[in-house]
């Protein structure tokens, strides 16, 4: 062997090192370091104005957690109410949006990420990630988009994700995160809701087997403080159930089995202070579910960094949002004084934070949903201590007291009538609005005829 084939060998041997002493390195700080400020956000559209990222700066979170739609890379179809693409309402019958070619959707990633306060965020926090709908390519789409190998790698590479990651070689960007020490530790695991997922209706899987076992394994794992579970579509409330057929959302609720298998996994790993941080619907709302556990479930929903459901409709009809919002049904949502709206909906921009005192005793959650200029807009305080496992002793009295929870029965349990209000009162609002006008067509025609038969007269 030569000297300058040793020697290049040698260099090589080295580089490797120092890598995996970096590496370490990097796993021991996030093991070291505290994390107390955890800032997320979803549903950002490249091409809008993004003022909300200076109050996301001035929070300071220590990691900030991206729930899809990160960017939107589709095109919207043209509007068509009538013909065979019809896209709104209970007659939407095909995807409003088409892909882009990759080039497009990386050209929006670099303009995303170009973003100046963006930019401010990352030399700030660390950034991590999953995907929704329209970073993944296609409105609502799962396993059948045949552009998510293509656009797995432009995500990561949104991410900052590494050459070597085994998010690069996997189906599916699911990953998991490891803060703090012992005692103090916070494990954050992030879904990937469209990869495997089959068509919504079908009741069939949302992460496929392989995420399946992968998560198992996470759950299953060494016991952490804290478990963050990242969804890009909400976990507990299911709106659609109520809102349905003017309206349908995604949720894990519309795969009834594989929402019941996600709880079970929870329940049989007896891990404590999990909770769900999730996106994709355009506003901010917390939500519980207290009897799939032994201990009360959340959800923390914030959407969109710039798309609300009020910036999408008339300044003067914006009440008339806040109002059918509160006429909604919800049996999960967490209503109190906190809210700015009776609702405790927020259709603005908005971002998501958790603050947790380690100091105090217990330890103490800060739930909120911020607007843009950072101040709360709803939010909870939990404390850790109501977040853990019951020993089998006290197991059916927690049960019994669940049952007799406000925050215990599913949508789809409500009464008929109280679950299809919002469809009946604009079905009647509608054949009254028809009524009114056959009576004033018919006033019309009798005025007109007795005119004509006046002047005939005269």
């Amino acid at each position: 062997m030569g000297i300058d084939q040793r020697r290049w060998r040698w260099w090589n041997a080295v580089v490797f090192i120092g890598m995996v002493g970096v590496t370490g390195s990097n796993s021991q700080e996030k093991q070291k370091q505290v994390v107390s400020r955890i800032a997320f956000g979803s549903c950002s559209n490249q091409s809008a104005p993004q003022p909300i990222w200076d109050a996301v700066v001035d929070f300071h979170p220590q990691v900030f957690i991206w729930l899809g739609d990160n960017i939107y890379g589709d095109f919207k179809r043209p509007f068509k109410i009538f013909g065979q693409e019809r896209t709104v309402g209970p007659w939407k019958n095909v995807p409003r949006f088409v892909p882009s070619s990759e080039q497009e959707m990386k050209t929006r990633y670099e303009k995303a990420k170009s973003n100046p306060g963006y930019a401010r965020l990352q030399q700030n926090a660390e950034v991590i990630g999953t995907w929704d709908d329209h970073d993944y390519g296609l409105n609502d789409a799962g396993k059948e988009f045949h552009g998510k190998i293509t656009n797995q790698k432009l995500l990561l590479d949104f991410l900052d994700e590494p050459q070597d990651s085994p998010r690069r070689k996997q189906a599916g960007v699911y990953a998991s995160y490891m803060y703090g020490p012992v005692g103090r530790d916070i494990k954050i695991v992030l879904l990937d809701t469209r990869y495997h997922r089959d068509p919504v209706g079908s009741d069939g899987t949302i992460l496929g087997n392989s995420q399946w076992l992968w998560l198992e394994k996470e759950l299953k794992g060494p016991p952490t403080a804290l478990t963050i579970i990242g969804s890009s579509i909400q976990v507990i409330s299911n709106l659609s159930a109520t809102i349905r057929p003017l309206f349908a959302m995604e949720s894990w609720a519309r795969f009834p089995k594989e929402r019941d298998r996600l709880f079970k996994l929870i329940a049989d790993s007896k891990r404590a202070g999990v909770f769900f941080i999730s996106g994709d619907v355009h506003f901010g709302e917390i939500t519980r579910y207290d009897c799939a556990l032994d201990y009360p479930l959340y959800d923390l929903t914030s959407s969109g960094v710039t798309q609300s459901v009020e910036e999408v409709v008339p300044h003067f009809l914006r009440s008339f949002v806040r109002f059918v919002a509160w006429l909604t049904p919800s049996t999960m949502r967490v209503k109190d004084q906190n809210c700015r709206y009776k609702s405790c909906i927020y259709g603005q921009t908005n971002f998501g934070t958790i603050e947790i005192d380690w100091d105090s005793h217990p330890v103490t959650l800060k739930f909120k949903v911020r607007d843009k200029d950072s101040i709360m807009v709803t939010g909870v305080d939990v404390s850790l201590m109501e977040l853990q496992p019951s020993n089998s002793e006290v197991l059916d009295r927690a049960k019994t007291e669940h049952n007799n929870s406000k925050h215990c029965t599913l949508e789809v349990s409500l009464p008929w009538i109280v679950r299809h209000r919002l469809a009946i009162l604009f079905f009647s609002a509608l054949f009254v609005l028809l009524v009114v006008f056959v009576v004033l067509v018919y006033t019309c025609f009798r005025f007109c005829r007795l005119e004509s038969c006046k002047r005939k007269h005269d």
